[in-house]
């Protein structure tokens, strides 16, 4: 097991054969799930796992147990990855008493029957006193679920950060933080930036040397860097000021052509980033991470029963889903007889806060054209000045 030191032990799970997160999400290097056991007078252990690695998880906690037994289970998060084993680890150690919110005990009974299972149940401020170590509570409802809390550890400076400064991707696996900590956040958390806001004005007060949240590596040397790009995250700031995303959804290939004929044009006029994302081919977690990321988009699509691509529009349907904002947008509609493409992602994008749509918006009718390129002149001279 990971000793962080003589009383903090690592016992969580790496889950390399899982595909899909949250059924959704692409996880190519897996995931992990994440606990902790503090050795004290007095014995806590923080969260569960997924129950797909339950006999991992009790192999672990007791391989640094042995013959003691916990006094406290802290459910930070009741989502399914993280307390879904609680019963099997209840099964073990009857006699434990479990630590949460008002709202964590509302919410676990959706998922079992406690019956006469002891509770201490904590509000915000509140302390757990183990001996040597002292757990302070922090509520962070909303981050991403209304019954999260964090934990602040004063002995060792230790934040319990639940679900925030995770990201996808196994422990084990030794890969760069920001690409999937990004995809993690903006596609799972990004909904709720003022609530994010919130949890990090309560971080700051605290002395913070390590993080240890829910999935992924512990963070320490690396946390000026992260809570930076929280701090954009949580308020919709671009990181790329500079450079062009152009995401397409083609239907016979006519606006792909359209699509990388403009950032032809691009790269001739700049030496910026300039990204092309197929909606119908990237994954669509990614593809959001990139909306967010750049300032500047172009949506290309083609006219699809009187409307837009379904791969456009379900990409239009997420970016709003996660509060998407503070964007320039360029469009270009294909249609071969009732262009209608542009009309339909305009009218999508109103609903966007802070978001500028620049002219021209470029109408492609079928193949392009010749007569077409001065319009694409047009839009990357538009893009690129905004």
């Amino acid at each position: 097991m990971l000793m962080y030191s003589d009383a903090i032990r690592y016992v969580g799970v790496d889950d390399v054969d899982i595909d899909l997160f949250e059924g959704q999400y692409e996880v190519p290097s897996g995931m992990s799930y994440n606990s902790y056991v503090i050795l004290d007078d007095k014995i806590a252990v923080t969260d569960t796992v997924d129950l797909r690695k339950v006999n991992d998880y009790l192999a672990n906690i007791k391989a640094v147990l042995e013959d003691r037994k916990p006094d406290y289970l802290i459910v930070h998060h009741v989502e399914p990855d993280h307390a879904s084993s609680l019963q099997r680890f209840l099964d073990v150690y009857p006699d434990v008493t479990l630590v949460g919110n008002a709202k964590t005990f509302q919410m676990l009974e959706n998922y079992f029957h406690l019956g006469a299972t002891a509770r201490l149940v904590v509000k915000e401020g509140e302390k757990l006193e183990l001996g040597h170590h002292t757990l302070t509570f922090i509520t962070a409802p909303m981050v991403h679920w209304p019954e999260v809390m964090m934990s602040y550890e004063s002995e060792e400076h230790l934040l319990f950060s639940a679900d925030a400064f995770g990201k996808f991707g196994a422990r084990a696996i030794d890969e760069p933080w920001d690409d999937e900590a990004r995809r993690y956040y903006l596609n799972i958390v990004g909904k709720y930036g003022p609530q994010v806001q919130a949890v990090l004005k309560k971080a700051a007060a605290l002395d913070i040397r390590t993080i240890l949240p829910l999935h992924g590596p512990d963070l320490d040397e690396t946390i000026p860097h992260v809570l930076d790009l929280y701090q954009k995250w949580s308020t919709y700031t671009p990181e790329i000021e500079k450079g062009v995303l152009i995401a397409y959804a083609s239907l016979h290939g006519n606006t792909a052509a359209a699509a990388e004929r403009l950032a032809d044009i691009l790269d001739a006029k700049t030496d910026e980033d300039i990204l092309l994302a197929d909606l119908a081919r990237v994954d669509p977690a990614e593809a959001l991470s990139c909306a967010f990321q750049y300032k500047r988009v172009v949506l290309a699509a083609s006219t699809y029963n009187a409307g837009v691509m379904p791969f456009m529009d379900d990409f239009l349907h997420h970016l709003k889903a996660k509060n998407w904002q503070n964007h320039v947008v360029g469009l270009i509609e294909n249609g071969s007889w009732a262009p209608m493409a542009g009309k339909v992602m305009k009218a999508e994008l109103e609903g966007v806060k802070n978001v500028t749509v620049v002219d021209p918006v470029v109408t492609i009718r079928g193949a392009l054209k010749e007569s077409d390129l001065p319009a694409l002149e047009a839009l990357a001279d538009a893009i690129m000045n905004a």
